[in-house]
């Protein structure tokens, strides 16, 4: 019995994508003032995640080695050399926890 149901539910929502897409496609054929300024700014959109996908490509690997920099801690930002051995919650408690050194 939920096979009908499962079918109606799938077919209005296929209707409904394909209502969708014909009034677009009107839409997009006219040369109506709100389509132009959508055709304007979709092709912005379209350009400028192209830009930034060619720019990471480009720069990446710039940017991650600025955000993991290596050196002493307390520069410039930089990160420690060496992590300590426990956290300060973890020494603060008292308890001898097995490392993996162990």
């Amino acid at each position: 019995m939920e096979e009908p149901w499962d079918f109606e539910f799938l077919s209005r929502i296929v209707d409904g994508f394909v209502s969708f897409l014909s009034e677009f496609v009107d839409d997009w054929l006219a040369n109506d003032m709100r389509v132009s300024i959508f055709k304007i700014l979709f092709s912005w959109l379209v350009v400028s995640l192209i830009a930034i996908h060619f720019a990471w490509k480009f720069y990446g690997n710039t940017v991650n080695d600025m955000y993991y920099r290596q050196g002493t801690g307390g520069k410039n930002g930089g990160t420690p050399d060496t992590a300590p051995h426990q956290r300060r919650w973890e020494s603060a408690a008292g308890d001898n926890l097995k490392t993996h050194r162990e």
